[in-house]
């Protein structure tokens, strides 16, 4: 059985580099630049991920199933 995977992406051009997606999930995003970046573009779930995402003031994070492409994050 393979282990479901997220994509993980940042708009750029919507991010400010409020630093909250840092501050929510550390593991996951840093801040570069002034905008944040995705450490890893496909990842394991984690809920703080999903977090990240739903609480990015710009709502610049998105979160994706990988393969299905279904939106996890943010909710509409």
């Amino acid at each position: 059985m393979t282990e479901r995977q997220w994509e993980v992406t940042v708009d750029r051009k919507r991010c400010v580099g409020s630093g909250v997606c840092v501050a929510v999930a550390a593991g996951h995003f840093e801040v570069r630049d002034r905008r944040s970046h995705a450490l890893r573009p496909v990842t394991g779930p984690d809920d703080a991920v999903l977090d990240a995402a739903e609480t990015c003031p710009m709502e610049a994070i998105t979160v994706r199933e990988s393969g299905a492409g279904t939106l996890l994050a943010p909710v509409e």
